[in-house]
């Protein structure tokens, strides 16, 4: 059920109608928009019953919401969600940089923290080239038990480094709520894997941090199944989330995963949730990503997730899919192209 206020509704109407929603025994998620603020209703077995709803000040309809995906629906919101991220940068002030909407976020780093030394020479180069959010993994689930599984609290303590040195805003992976408790002292960005995407205990722990969740789209799910994940963060009471398409598995054996491009379209056309690309994890190949990077950008997504990695050969996680830093500038200036045509920046 969705509670749709008027146009002029005052924030004392608003706030009257979640607590009768409330009372009810429901849970209200107000949710503005540019014209109109819509209020969300979950925790309903069945139909809501919405003659007391109706009459009250500001209400202007209630409309009955048939998707199991609620709160990330354009039902809900008509207009695109912005993410706004804050970062504290070196002089002391704040800047804000933003996904979704007009501009095509670029969000660059490597796979895994390895080294003070590697995090900062590449940090310095993506600086340089105004990048503005800094991807690295701290944890790394790895197929392997024997693999490279990252440096823990020590590799968040090198991201909030570079974000005090560079004033790059911190995207970084928690595996579960122990190291989520962690990430979220240290990030700028929570981001949920791919293994992780019907972690459901998960899901609502991320759903309660107060800071944005980048949930990337398991292996094998669905459509559906993507959305309905990130309802799980919604629903909780977290409106910041993010969508990121990685690749499904598939029976194709010339590329790690297929980069389901056809999702960017899907998602725009059911929900306000902006939408990145993976293109490193989605082809797993060095030579594919600035094409599909390219190819991302064209079909209407809210920016790019690329490893950069300043020595690939020698990386400990994902060299094979790793840009060097002149590559990276390479796929940034064809990128900022094909966003001009359609009326998008790149930042």
């Amino acid at each position: 059920m969705l509670v749709v206020m008027k146009a002029h509704a005052t924030e004392e109407e608003i706030r009257k109608v979640c607590e009768r929603i409330e009372a009810l025994g429901y849970r209200a998620h107000p949710i503005p928009g540019t014209q109109r603020t819509a209020i969300g209703i979950t925790g309903n077995a069945g139909e809501v019953d919405i003659g007391s709803l109706e009459s009250m000040p500001g209400v202007a309809e209630c409309i009955p919401v048939s998707k199991p995906y609620k709160l990330v629906s354009r039902d809900v919101k008509e207009e695109d969600t912005i993410i706004r991220i804050p970062v504290r940068q070196p002089d002391g002030t704040t800047a804000e940089t933003t996904i979704g909407g007009a501009s095509v976020a670029l969000i660059a780093g490597p796979c895994a923290i390895e080294s003070y030394e590697q995090a900062m020479a590449v940090a310095d180069c993506l600086r340089k080239a105004g990048v503005r959010l800094f991807r690295g993994g701290a944890y790394k689930p790895r197929t392997s038990p024997y693999s490279f599984q990252g440096l823990g609290e020590a590799g968040l303590k090198i991201l909030a480094e570079v974000r005090e040195r560079f004033g790059l805003g911190i995207v970084t992976e928690a595996v579960d709520n122990e190291s989520l408790e962690l990430v979220e002292q240290y990030a700028d960005v929570i981001q949920i894997g791919a293994r992780n995407m019907q972690n459901f205990s998960l899901l609502k722990r991320a759903g309660r941090a107060r800071k944005p969740v980048l949930l990337k789209r398991g292996m094998s799910a669905t459509l559906d199944e993507f959305l309905m994940a990130a309802e799980y963060i919604l629903a909780e009471g977290n409106y910041q989330v993010i969508l990121c398409e990685r690749g499904v598995r598939t029976f194709s054996d010339f590329t790690r995963n297929t980069l389901d491009l056809a999702v960017i379209p899907a998602v725009k056309r059911r929900s306000h949730l902006p939408i990145l690309v993976d293109p490193s994890h989605g082809t797993g190949r060095r030579h594919k990503v600035l094409p599909l990077s390219r190819a991302a950008v064209a079909v209407g997504a809210d920016g790019l997730l690329v490893e950069v990695h300043p020595d690939p050969d020698r990386a400990l996680s994902d060299g094979m899919q790793s840009l060097i830093p002149e590559e990276f500038l390479q796929l940034q200036q064809e990128v900022r192209l094909i966003a001009a045509v359609l009326n998008r920046t790149v930042n």
